[in-house]
C-alpha cells in the first residue's frame, strides 16, 4: 500500500486545484454537477472532471461502470490524503451517496451502464421521493400511484421534502403499483427525469429564511417501463437498502473539526492559562470533543466492517441518530460562544449561524426521526421485544 499511497499523493498533488484546497465557505463551494449546474470556477469543473475520469468521486464502485474499483483499504488511503492536502470534494451526489449501491445490487446491468457513469462524472443530479404529505414517518403508508400501462407507467401524486428536487435533473422515486397488497408489498422503485411533462416543483421556505426543501407533484407523468428498478411491487426491499446508505451518510455530520474549543476561546476571551475564559462551556466544549471523537472511531469501525461498498444494516441508525444529536449539539455550543451576537438576524447582518442552527434542528427529523432510530437499535441491535 506504500506505492498507492505514493502515486495517490503525486496524483492529487498534481492535480488538485490550489484553490479546491481551502474549505468550503459557500453553497456554490459544494459541487453537485448535473445539467443545471453552473461551476463557482473553472478549478471546481477541473477537479470534478480529473477526479470523475479517474473513477475517485465513487473510489470503490467496479471499474466498468467508472468507478475507482479501489479496495476499502485504497479508498481509506485516498481520504487520508485528500485530507491531508485539505481538499474539497469534487462532487456531492446523492447518486453516490444513495442510489448508486442500489443501483449496484438491484439494477440490471443495462441499467448500471446507462446512470453509473453519469452519477460517478457528474453529469446527472438526483433527488429522492420518497416522503409524502401524509407519509412521512410512516412511509410505507405513501400514495403515488403509478398505473402499469404496459411498456410504461402513468404517475399521479405528491411528494414533499423533496431535497433540491427544483435543481434536480433525475428523481428515484418510491410509488405504489398494487393498491389490493399490504402496505409493504405493492410498493415499486422508478427512475424518471424531472423534465418529464406532467412533473411540478414549489420550494418550501423554512424558519431558517430558506430551504433545499420542495413540494413535488406528478400529473399524469410518464415513466418508461424500463426505468423500474428490481422486480414490479418489490420495492420496499430497495428502499430499505437505499435508506441504511442515507442514514450512514447523514450520521457523517456528527463528525468534524476540533476547531470549537478555539473558537470559542476567539469569541469569549481566554484565562491567565490561555484556556476559554468560561469554564462551564469549556466543560460542555470537552464532553463534546470526547463523544465526537468516540463517534468518529465508531464510524471508522463500521466502514471497516462492512468493506468496500458493504451494507451496515441496522448499525446506520446508530450512526444516524448519534451524528445527527451530535451536529445539533455542535451549533448550540457555537451559539453559546458567539453569545448576543449569534441572534443577530437582520438588514446588513449576516446571520449565517442563526440560520444555521435553526437549520440544524431538522436533523433529528429528517432521513428517519431519531424516535424512528431509536426503535431500529432496541429492535435490531439489543433484541429487545417489540
Amino acid at each position: 500500500m506504500d506505492q498507492f499511497r505514493k502515486e495517490t499523493r503525486q496524483w492529487l498533488e498534481d492535480n488538485c486545484p490550489l484553490s479546491m484546497r481551502a474549505p468550503v465557505t459557500s453553497d456554490k463551494d459544494e459541487c453537485w454537477g448535473g445539467r443545471k449546474w453552473v461551476f463557482a470556477s473553472e478549478d471546481q469543473r477541473l477537479w470534478l472532471q480529473r477526479m470523475g475520469e479517474r473513477g475517485w468521486t465513487a473510489p470503490t464502485w467496479p471499474r466498468e461502470y467508472a468507478g475507482g474499483g479501489l479496495s476499502s483499504e485504497q479508498a481509506a488511503i485516498l481520504q487520508q490524503e485528500l485530507d491531508r492536502i485539505g481538499a474539497r470534494a469534487p462532487l456531492t451526489s446523492m447518486g453516490i451517496k444513495m442510489l448508486g449501491p442500489a443501483l449496484l445490487k438491484y439494477a440490471t446491468e443495462e441499467q448500471k451502464r446507462r446512470f453509473l457513469p453519469d452519477i460517478v462524472r457528474g453529469r446527472i443530479r438526483w433527488c429522492q421521493g420518497y416522503s409524502e404529505p401524509n407519509a412521512g414517518s410512516d412511509l410505507a403508508g405513501l400514495k403515488t400511484r403509478a398505473e402499469d400501462r404496459g411498456d410504461h407507467f402513468l404517475v399521479n401524486g405528491s411528494k414533499v421534502w423533496t431535497s433540491y428536487s427544483d435543481e434536480s435533473d433525475w428523481i428515484f422515486c418510491l410509488v405504489r403499483t398494487d393498491f389490493s397488497a399490504a402496505k409493504h408489498q405493492g410498493i415499486s422503485f422508478i427512475l424518471f427525469d424531472m423534465q418529464s411533462e406532467g412533473v411540478s416543483t414549489r420550494p418550501i421556505r423554512l424558519i431558517s429564511g430558506s430551504s433545499p426543501f420542495c413540494e413535488t407533484h406528478f400529473d399524469n407523468v410518464r415513466v418508461p417501463r424500463e426505468n423500474l428498478v428490481g422486480e414490479l411491487s418489490q420495492g420496499w426491499e430497495i428502499a430499505k437498502f437505499l435508506l441504511t446508505f442515507e442514514r450512514q451518510y447523514q450520521g457523517s455530520w456528527g463528525s468534524g473539526d476540533a476547531a470549537l474549543g478555539a473558537a470559542a476561546a476567539d469569541a469569549i476571551g481566554r484565562d491567565p492559562g490561555g484556556r476559554l475564559a468560561d469554564g462551564l462551556l469549556r466543560a460542555e466544549i470537552i464532553a463534546f470533543d470526547l463523544d465526537q471523537a468516540a463517534f468518529s472511531a465508531y464510524s471508522q469501525r463500521v466502514s471497516e466492517e462492512a468493506g468496500g461498498g458493504g451494507e451496515n444494516g441496522a448499525a446506520t441508525s446508530i450512526l444516524k441518530y448519534y451524528g445527527t444529536e451530535l451536529n445539533k449539539l455542535r451549533y448550540q455550543l457555537q451559539m453559546a460562544a458567539a453569545g448576543s451576537a449569534a441572534v443577530e438576524w437582520g438588514e446588513g447582518q449576516d446571520g449565517s449561524l442563526s440560520r444555521d442552527w435553526l437549520r440544524s434542528l431538522g436533523n433529528s427529523i429528517e432521513g428517519g426521526t431519531s424516535e424512528i432510530q431509536l426503535n431500529v437499535i432496541a429492535k435490531r441491535i439489543l433484541g429487545l421485544p417489540g
